[in-house]
């Protein structure tokens, strides 16, 4: 059974928000939902689970690059936990190492090729998004082989 899938970049200041589908495996960003200290825009995620519908929920989940939590996983994983209860549908965890670097790289050669004129604030974060959802989506895929 496929379906949709959101996926989300969590931040303290912005959480990005990218939808993807499990046939292609890919994901395009959506957009960046303001939160003050992690309080998310609610309004503006509850809005984007009715349009897109989907069949469960990705978060990216910050870790050292040795594995080990940081400060901001455990918000991450509150963030979670606060996903699950409002909507009812299945939230997976997802590893974001470097997705942030790698976001900023792609809008940065984009720049560089004359495909993007500018960066706006939530640009890093939405594509960080999509990243993290199009690997754990590709994980999905390996493990059904």
């Amino acid at each position: 059974m496929s379906g949709v899938y959101l996926g989300f970049d969590f931040g303290l200041r912005r959480i990005g928000l990218a939808a993807g589908q499990d046939v292609t495996r890919s994901a395009s960003p959506l957009e960046s939902v303001p939160a003050r200290d992690g309080e998310p825009d609610w309004a503006r995620i509850d809005a984007a689970v009715r349009e897109w519908a989907p069949r469960a929920l990705v978060v990216g989940v910050p870790l050292h690059m040795d594995g080990k939590e940081q400060p901001l996983t455990r918000r991450a994983r509150d963030f979670v936990g606060a996903l699950a209860a409002r909507y009812g549908l299945p939230v997976h965890e997802a590893d974001e190492r470097l997705s942030s670097y790698e976001a900023e790289g792609m809008i940065a050669a984009a720049r560089a090729e004359g495909r993007r004129r500018r960066t706006r604030k939530g640009d890093v974060d939405r594509m960080a998004a999509s990243l993290i959802l199009e690997r754990w989506l590709a994980l999905q895929a390996d493990d059904d082989d």
